[in-house]
């Protein structure tokens, strides 16, 4: 029988919380007031967004002050990369990985290709981690900034940031992390790191899509990219958008609240998936480091077979999920995460990532289990190469 829709796509979006929609309803109705208005009636919204702050730069370990809200991931990574290379001219090479965002990624392409700037590009191994003797060569006395993804969008896997962002101070770089999918799933405190940038995305985390923020910094130079009003002090122009802080700042509360349960029971039922999967999916294999990864996500490779015939089969069955980066979801081009890591071709196609939430059962999971390794081999038998694969796999176990 099929279920209500199990959401497993937590990494392109996820479900508002219910405390964040009550918490942001009245700044849609009553509360509607222009924070910059000298009267009380925008003061009061003021306030209300300088609690936000608070509370999103407490779980980040920062100070209120380095919070800058923006629309969301893609302007702050764009914000960051283009301050830096904004505040030091006399230098014009940017270092980033292979497997970054499309929001660094494209931008980091166009830099390169209509601004003139160098693009030093860092690879990543078959688990896709990153090699630190080719971080150390390529950040250089040229170096603008170097940005790194915290945690990759698609397989999960976890980068060394603060290591990289004090090789990046030694040369006297900025150093920006994409931590769209890391806050709220592992511990981040940056009065203890050199970080000077880090982007974040309320949808990401609970909140609502089109606000985010960006941290910068206490004494990093800075330059903004949306010029306006005198907003955020100066650093990002435009009308606040007070419904999304404040949705922003009670989903950054919740997850502070919902920490532990985000490390331990979601990770719980991230493994039994996988466990199960690969148990029953014959020629299935995880795509990344299966221990240096966020606790709800899983990548995994089915060979011979398309990812999206699965993905189609599975809605069908009220399941969600992926094949890549919701950014790019519409390409019908291999995932620049995998071609980077250098996974076959025979998997690459049918790779589908699955991602959870607190809010995710372990009656949900087991659905999963039972309906998923249906489809694939349904799939399988469709295709003629993967038939004769599999067996031959059989006659020769």
């Amino acid at each position: 029988m099929r279920m209500k829709t199990v959401y497993l796509d937590n990494n392109a979006t996820t479900q508002v919380a219910p405390e964040v929609l009550e918490a942001m309803m009245p700044f849609l109705t009553d509360r509607y007031g222009n924070p910059s208005s000298m009267h009380s009636f925008g003061g009061d919204c003021m306030r209300d967004v300088a609690l936000a702050r608070e509370k999103l730069a407490t779980l980040l370990g920062a100070s209120p002050s380095e919070i800058v809200f923006t629309s969301g991931g893609t302007e702050s990574d764009n914000t960051a990369i283009v301050s830096a290379l904004t505040t030091m001219p006399e230098r014009r090479e940017i270092v980033t990985t292979r497997v970054e965002h499309p929001a660094v990624l494209n931008l980091c392409k166009h830099l390169a290709r209509d601004k003139g700037y160098t693009v030093r590009w860092l690879s990543v191994d078959k688990y896709g981690l990153l090699d630190m003797s080719e971080v150390r060569r390529k950040i250089t006395d040229q170096t603008a900034i170097v940005s790194v993804m915290w945690a990759n969008n698609e397989t999960g896997v976890i980068f060394p940031v603060e290591e990289i962002a004090t090789l990046a101070s030694e040369h006297g770089a900025f150093m920006h992390t994409d931590a769209v999918q890391a806050v709220g799933k592992i511990p981040i405190n940056l009065a203890k790191t050199p970080i000077h940038f880090l982007s974040l995305s309320g949808h990401k985390l609970h909140g609502v899509k089109g606000i985010g923020a960006l941290y910068v910094k206490k004494g990093s130079r800075f330059s903004p990219f949306v010029i306006g009003g005198h907003q955020e002090h100066n650093r990002r122009g435009g009308t606040e958008n007070v419904p999304g802080i404040v949705s922003l700042g009670r989903a950054a509360e919740l997850a502070a609240e919902n920490f532990e349960e985000e490390t331990t029971r979601v990770r719980t039922l991230r493994d039994r998936l996988q466990e199960g999967l690969l148990k029953v999916v014959p020629q299935s294999q995880v795509n990344g480091h299966t221990e240096k990864r966020l606790p709800n996500t899983l990548n995994i490779g089915f060979e011979y077979v398309e990812g999206e015939a699965i993905l189609m089969r599975m809605d069908d069955k009220g399941i969600a999920a992926s094949s890549g980066s919701a950014c790019t979801s519409g390409s019908l081009e291999p995932s620049h995460v995998l071609r980077a890591m250098g996974v076959p071709f025979t998997s690459v196609h049918g790779s589908i990532r699955f991602s959870l939430s607190r809010y995710n059962t372990e009656e949900e999971i087991e659905y999963v289990l039972r309906e998923v390794p249906q489809i694939i081999a349904f799939l399988r038998t469709l295709s003629p190469f993967g038939r004769d694969n599999l067996s031959a796999a059989c006659t020769t176990n």
